[in-house]
C-alpha cells in the first residue's frame, strides 16, 4: 500500500525524453543532492557498482551491485551512497526509464499471455515496486547494452533499444517468478567446485590467464568448464575475464592517478588500444571519460 509523501516531488518526463522519444537510459553516480521523488514514468534502476541505501516508500534497503528495482509510476524513492566521498566510494546506478505508452508498442511482439498480463499491470500506478537480485548477472549485460546503444546510437537504434527493453522485461518476469530452465539447476557439489574457479580469477586476472590453464588447475575439461561459465555467469570464459578486468580497471581509474596505459597493463592488457576497445564496449565510454567526475 502506497502512502502519500508531502515532501516528495514528481520528476516530469519532459526533463528526460526529447521529442517523439519514449525511452531514456543513463548511468549516474548517486550523491546527496537529489531529494526524494516520484516520477510520471516507469523506472528500472540497477545497481552497477558500490553500496548504499535505497529509501523507497516507507522503507530503507541496503543495496549493492546486482540489485534491481522496478519502480512504477508514483513510487517515492531516492538512492544514497554509503559514504560522502562519492569519488572513492561511489554508488553507481543504471537507469532505464520509459513512458507507459511504450509498453503498448511492445505488446504486439509478446505472445505469452502471462508476460502480457505482467506488462499491462506494470503500467498501472497501483502496481507495487519490485526488488530483485541479478543472481547470474544477466540483467547487467542488458543494462550495459542499453546504455551503450543509447550513448552511441547507430542506424536502427530505436528498434534495437526497444528489443533490449523487451528482453529486459522478460528477464525480470522470469526472475520475479523464479522461472529458470531445469538445465541451470546444477548439483550443489558442482557449484561448490566452480566457485573456487571464480575466486582464483579474482586473484589472478592480471596474468596471462587462459581456459587451458584453469582446466589443468581445476581438473575439468575445457568444454565442460566453458559450459559452467555460460551456466553460472551467462558469459563465455573470455567475456567473463574481460568484464572482470574492466571492473578492476574502474576501481583503479577512480582511486589512483596512474596513467591509463599503466592501468591497462596492471589489469592484464599489454596493448592499450585493445584495452580501450574492450572498456568502451563493456562500460559504454572511454577510460578517460569514465575517470572524469560526473557533474
Amino acid at each position: 500500500m502506497k502512502h502519500p509523501d508531502p515532501l516528495k516531488h514528481t520528476l516530469k518526463g519532459d526533463r528526460f525524453f526529447s521529442q517523439h522519444q519514449m525511452l531514456y537510459v543513463n548511468r549516474v553516480t548517486e550523491s546527496f543532492r537529489l531529494s526524494r521523488h516520484s516520477h510520471e514514468f516507469i523506472e528500472l534502476a540497477y545497481v552497477g557498482e558500490g553500496t548504499g541505501f535505497h529509501y523507497i516508500e516507507n522503507e530503507v534497503h541496503r543495496v549493492e551491485r546486482g540489485q534491481l528495482y522496478v519502480l512504477p509510476i508514483g513510487v517515492s524513492h531516492v538512492f544514497r551512497p554509503s559514504s560522502a566521498d562519492v569519488w572513492r566510494e561511489p554508488l553507481i546506478i543504471y537507469n532505464c526509464i520509459f513512458k507507459p505508452q511504450l509498453i503498448e508498442s511492445l505488446l504486439p511482439s509478446v505472445v505469452d499471455a502471462p508476460i502480457v498480463d505482467y506488462l499491462q499491470k506494470l503500467k498501472k500506478e497501483t502496481h507495487e515496486y519490485e526488488s530483485l537480485l541479478d543472481a547470474d548477472m544477466g540483467l547487467e549485460k542488458l543494462f550495459l547494452a542499453l546504455h551503450q546503444e543509447y550513448s552511441m546510437p547507430l542506424s536502427g537504434s530505436s528498434t534495437y533499444l526497444n528489443s533490449l527493453l523487451l528482453q529486459l522485461l522478460v528477464k525480470i518476469y522470469r526472475l520475479k517468478n523464479k522461472d529458470h530452465p531445469a538445465s541451470s539447476r546444477a548439483e550443489p557439489a558442482e557449484q561448490d567446485r566452480f566457485l573456487p574457479v571464480l575466486l582464483y580469477m579474482e586473484q589472478h586476472y592480471a596474468v596471462d590467464l587462459t581456459l587451458s590453464h584453469l582446466t589443468e588447475k581445476f581438473q575439468w575439461s575445457e568444454r565442460h568448464l566453458q559450459r559452467l561459465f555460460n551456466r553460472y555467469t551467462s558469459q563465455t570464459f573470455h567475456h567473463y575475464l574481460q568484464s572482470l578486468r574492466v571492473r578492476k580497471s574502474c576501481e583503479l581509474l577512480r582511486n589512483s592517478k596512474h596513467k591509463i596505459s599503466s592501468i591497462a597493463e596492471a589489469v592484464g592488457y599489454k596493448d592499450l588500444h585493445s584495452f580501450v576497445s574492450v572498456f568502451k564496449r563493456v562500460v559504454g565510454m572511454t577510460p578517460g571519460r569514465y575517470r572524469k567526475p560526473l557533474g
